[in-house]
């Protein structure tokens, strides 16, 4: 019954291990001796894969029963968040992928070429290379020399230990405590526990215009989307959809508000150093404005652990002060009057003097 209460579906273990730096393979020797590399892998053609030299330790475990793993720490959950006095309720949440089977040789030089590139488009996604082709003479005899090893995904099996086992309120609670704590990965946590948790009940700083859930953190998964709502926004004009693109990755907080559907409705990020924010791409579908939320994306966003902080918080807009002055923000008075644009920001520490 455990095992089920933490068994993860086989799209969200695939998933955690196309997302792993590394994975960790385990097998034996043919005289019996453990073997346990730790490898870069990709998932490709219903397998996962790696590259090696055609000789030492690892070409001894092809043909054996091997187990490739990959995990993935989620949150550390200290005692003190469940019980004010007992250490046993200390935990970490986490994720995990394991593949069972025996590792085979890949000798199509076609297939390898895959794996090569699917290799340098994960670590490497920016390119500057040649694309790797079995047959180009840049890469016709390294495709031949390397040695390539797959383990088909038949076997494979996922674990989300996501708090599961705890109750609605007591999730709650922990989801209210890791917002407060707010170490770089705990909005994240947030959202994760929610989603594997649907029962648990909405925190205070969560609260959303009925139909509408917040995101805490939006991440690459959701790069696609977010650029559509995005789409014909005037203070994108004349700026590319790469460059867009890598601005939402690179933010300090980036958080979102998704319908019933899970469809992204709006979001706003921010780029902050604790000390001073600037915030940017506010946006709500136009279906869901003058509904409340982009009031609640705001409040989320300046209540965010990289932002929550920050002595000024800064932003630029058009037409939407009305909004930025319900949060404390005024405007700065000083952009030159060809400028279309109101530059606004909140001074939190009490002083009138903006500098």
């Amino acid at each position: 019954m455990r095992r089920e209460l933490y068994r993860m579906d086989r799209q969200g273990a695939v998933a955690v291990l196309e997302r792993a730096p590394v994975v960790h393979v385990a097998s034996t020797t043919p005289d019996g001796a453990p073997v346990l590399r730790t490898v870069h892998s990709v998932v490709v053609d219903g397998a996962v894969a790696f590259h090696g030299a055609p000789a030492g330790e690892k070409t001894e475990t092809i043909g054996r029963e091997a187990v490739i793993s990959a995990e993935e720490i989620i949150a550390e959950i200290p005692s003190y968040f469940v019980d004010p006095e007992r250490a046993c309720p200390a935990t970490t949440y986490y994720v995990s992928a394991q593949v069972h089977g025996r590792l085979e040789e890949v000798e199509d030089p076609a297939a390898k070429a895959r794996v090569l590139r699917g290799l340098m488009e994960q670590f490497q996604p920016e390119g500057g290379h040649v694309p790797i082709d079995e047959a180009h003479p840049l890469y016709k005899n390294a495709v031949r020399g390397i040695m390539v090893v797959r383990m088909p995904l038949t076997h494979l099996d996922g674990k989300a230990k996501l708090g599961q086992n705890r109750k609605p309120e007591e999730l709650t609670k922990i989801l209210e405590l890791l917002w407060k704590r707010g170490r770089p990965g705990d909005p994240r946590a947030i959202d994760l526990v929610r989603q594997v948790n649907p029962a648990v009940s909405t925190p205070d700083f969560l609260q959303a215009p009925q139909g509408a859930q917040l995101l805490c953190a939006l991440g690459h998964e959701r790069t696609e989307e977010a650029l559509a709502l995005l789409d014909g926004t005037y203070w994108n004009e004349s700026i590319s959809r790469d460059m867009v693109a890598r601005a939402l990755l690179s933010a300090s907080a980036w958080v979102g508000a998704q319908d019933s559907s899970g469809d992204l409705v709006a979001m706003a990020r921010a780029v902050s150093d604790s000390k001073t924010a600037w915030i940017y791409d506010v946006v709500v579908r136009p279906d869901w404005r003058q509904k409340g939320l982009g009031k609640a994306i705001m409040r989320l966003l300046l209540d965010h652990p990289m932002v929550r902080d920050a002595r000024k918080v800064r932003l630029a807009t058009r037409d939407a002060q009305g909004l930025y002055e319900r949060f404390g923000f005024r405007d700065i008075g000083d952009v030159p009057a060809a400028v279309p644009n109101t530059e606004m920001v909140l001074v939190r520490d009490g002083s009138d003097r903006v500098e």
